[in-house]
Order: structure tokens, then sequence, then C-alpha cells
């Protein structure tokens, strides 16, 4: 994936026209709210087509906002739901090397080739696991996806670190081995 990444960001100057850093320049001077308006604005503005612009946008943004910072964010008065988050990525990180943690501005998605896993502090107290296991059946504690739509097939709703327990552990497992 990097080496594409790569290729992409080295043909930039002269398939749109402008390096990579030109465009991180020119988004600078707009705010904008939403990875879409970004896209939308090089699109149309630019003539940029959707794959470029797509990627000038995704790494502008990583400059502007570490990871670290995106996370502290989100968890911003409901800092007592970190120790749950972390419990997360605790059980979730032996599962293998391939697993990529993509904080965003209000989730943070699990990714090993495709996303698996959502971890969202929902409220003040409850953070919503969203999770892929096609074909999964509902439980009272295993939800349909809810507020995910069709970025998960399931929700699992924590209030507490005594939830990321062994069933847990499982469905994790579970989504992790699917997402291939």
């Amino acid at each position: 994936m990097e080496k594409a990444l790569q290729t992409m960001i080295d043909n930039m100057p002269e398939k749109t026209g402008k390096s990579l850093n030109e465009w991180k320049t020119i988004l600078k001077e707009k705010s904008f709210t939403k990875h879409s308006e970004g896209v939308n604005y090089l699109k149309k503005e630019h003539g940029v087509t959707h794959g470029f612009a797509n990627t000038i946008v995704t790494l502008s943004k990583e400059e502007n906002h570490a990871p670290t910072d995106l996370v502290d964010q989100q968890y911003k008065g409901k800092e007592s739901l970190l120790p749950i988050y972390e419990k997360l990525l605790l059980v979730i990180k032996p599962f293998g090397d391939d697993i990529t943690i993509t904080p965003k501005k209000t989730s943070v998605s699990i990714i090993r080739k495709k996303q698996f896993a959502l971890i969202k502090p929902a409220t003040k107290t409850r953070i919503d696991l969203g999770l892929k296991i096609k074909d999964k059946p509902t439980t009272d504690r295993l939800e349909s996806s809810g507020p995910f739509g069709s970025m998960c097939t399931h929700r699992v709703q924590l209030t507490d670190t005594n939830q990321v327990d062994e069933e847990l552990t499982d469905w994790l497992k579970e989504a992790y081995e699917k997402a291939i």
C-alpha cells in the first residue's frame, strides 16, 4: 500500500499540475470542515481526479492533526472512557502485525485489509464499538449496527472496562479474521 501511495505522490505533479506540498498550501488557505468538501473543491475548482483529490486531502489532514491529538479531542470531557479505549487496543493489537489503527475526527478505525472495528465515544458515559461480522446473528449485547450504518454490521455499547471480556474479544477476533 505504501508503495502505491508513494507512486501516486511521485506522479502528482505530472497528473495534477502541482506537487503534494503545493496542494497542501492551497488547502491550508481554505478551511473545510468535512473531508468531502476538500475533495469536491479540488475536483471542481482544479479539475483533480477523485483519487488524487482524496489522497491530497487525507495527507494534508495528517499533517495538521497528529493521531494522538485526534484521540485526545474525541475524549475531551469524556476522559472516564479512555481506560475502555485503551483496553480495547490492548486486546486488538496482539491479533496480528497487519492491523492499522486510524484515528479520525470522531472515531478510531481498526483496519486489517478492510475495517473490522470502529471505536467511537458516543456519549460522556458510553463507547460504541462497531464490528463488521457478516452473517452473525444479533443478540441482546451484540446489537445491529445502529448509527454506524453500513460501516459496521454490529454494535456493542461499552460503559466499563469489565465489558471488554472474553466474549467481546472473541467477536473482535472473528471480525479481524474476516477482514481479508
